[in-house]
């Protein structure tokens, strides 16, 4: 499987994103999927996720109400749409698996929120 992560970029607090993941190879067999994200000196953590209908969703408290997750199978892509983005958001964004593959993941696309 490969992921390619992008739409990241520098907002200010209380702006938008919407980022994309472009999934290739066997992705037939990956039932859920999911958007995680590391800030500088923080672990890596799973902030939304999808099932491979699109029919079941679920958030981190930290981005309940803020973010939402979608898919579009026809196009092997995956979304996140960041509203009222704060700056504690601020991270690399990667998609991946759930629970993650470890040799799929990609260089993620970088989110910066500050004014």
């Amino acid at each position: 499987v490969q992921l390619l992560e992008s739409g990241g970029g520098l907002v200010q607090p209380g702006g938008s994103l919407r980022l994309s993941c472009a999934a290739s190879g066997i992705t037939g067999s990956i039932n859920y999927m999911g958007w995680y994200r590391q800030a500088p000196g923080k672990q890596r953590e799973l902030v939304a996720a999808i099932t491979s209908g699109g029919g079941s969703t679920n958030y981190a408290d930290s981005v309940k109400g803020r973010f939402t997750i979608s898919r579009d199978n026809a196009k092997n892509t995956m979304y996140l749409q960041m509203n009222s983005l704060k700056p504690e958001d601020t991270a690399v964004y990667y998609c991946n698996a759930v629970p993650f593959l470890g040799d799929a993941w990609g260089q993620g696309t970088l989110v910066t929120v500050s004014s």
